[in-house]
């Protein structure tokens, strides 16, 4: 019999609600497609919470985090704008989410590009007893997770011992335009830069309580965690050898195991740790897992029975716990 998953930690759907859509500038619906900012986002089942409901039970997936996806991000908002727009996706998720009890979790957007935002909806969210919540791994510009306008954020979730959810958003290196290298280079690449700062920024040592997951299993920190330990034990240039190695804090973060190859899921598996390695989809996205059963089919059993039920049963229990 086909295994079934326990958790997915990485799938997104797309709110609509019309008439909230029309008091928001720049963003819009056309009936079958939400255009934002200008470009249209035309994935027809992201809009269908029903079609993600039918591929959990065909798929055999007993629950699942929803998050808003990286066309949502909006990165050039600030202040009530940024507010207003992480409301309405906040509000529309956890309105599909009640349609499904039991079935779908919401992870509340959290708006990286205005930190302050964020710190409020994050104090807000936690004070009505919200623990789960995803963010963009970077804020659209310079600036990184690791700045000190970011530690109010921080410190709001670590006093919730709150589940954050990483994603890579655009990444803003224009040679990556060609073979859709903005995407199979730049979000693994925007991955391991959000954890290059958060390492060795402290802040992950800082606020221990926090449970910290990055999609697609980690980017590309399994091949550089050895070089970011060499960084500090050679103390180069930057880097703050008072702050605790890379090794001691890499063990506390969990991954999904969107790695399109075994080999590279064992790597994940070799620097996060095996129990920490947990199912995500991306669905509906085709460079996520949508087909789990077949995708993962020549993957070791015992690995598969890791991802879809030991690992995630241990993962909820540990949030369980902070309740």
């Amino acid at each position: 019999m086909t295994e079934g998953i326990l958790l997915d930690v990485h799938a997104h759907l797309i709110p609509v609600v019309e008439d909230r859509l029309a008091a928001i500038e720049g963003v819009s619906w056309d009936g079958e497609a939400m255009i934002i900012d200008g470009h249209k986002v035309g994935m027809k089942p992201i809009f269908k919470p029903e079609a993600f409901a039918k591929w959990m039970d065909d798929n055999r997936v007993e629950h699942a985090f929803i998050s808003a996806p990286p066309p949502l991000y909006r990165q050039h908002l600030r202040g009530a704008e940024a507010r207003a727009w992480a409301d309405y996706v906040n509000e529309g998720l956890l309105e599909i989410a009640e349609r499904y009890p039991g079935k779908m979790s919401v992870l509340i957007h959290l708006p990286t590009e205005a930190p302050d935002v964020a710190a409020a909806i994050a104090r807000d969210c936690t004070s009505e007893g919200h623990t789960l919540f995803a963010m963009p791994a970077g804020t659209g510009d310079e600036r990184t997770l690791g700045m000190a306008e970011f530690e109010p954020l921080w410190a709001a979730l670590d006093a919730a011992g709150a589940f954050v959810f990483f994603h890579p958003g655009e990444c803003g290196d224009g040679r990556l335009k060609s073979f859709y290298l903005t995407n199979l280079l730049g979000n693994p690449y925007e991955s391991a830069v959000a954890l290059g700062h958060l390492i060795f920024a402290g802040v992950l040592e800082r606020h221990p309580n926090i449970v910290p997951c990055f999609a697609h299993g980690g980017g590309l920190l399994p091949m550089v965690a050895g070089r970011f330990e060499r960084g500090f034990d050679t103390a180069r240039p930057g880097v703050d050898v008072s702050r605790a190695a890379p090794s001691k804090v890499i063990p506390g973060i969990y991954v999904d195991c969107i790695c399109h190859s075994e080999a590279a899921a064992i790597h994940a598996e070799a620097t996060f740790g095996g129990g920490h390695v947990v199912f995500g989809s991306d669905w509906p996205f085709p460079m996520g897992l949508v087909e789990p059963h077949t995708q993962l089919a020549d993957y070791a059993p015992e690995r598969r029975q890791n991802y879809f039920q030991t690992n995630p049963a241990a993962l909820k229990a540990r949030l369980n716990s902070k309740e």
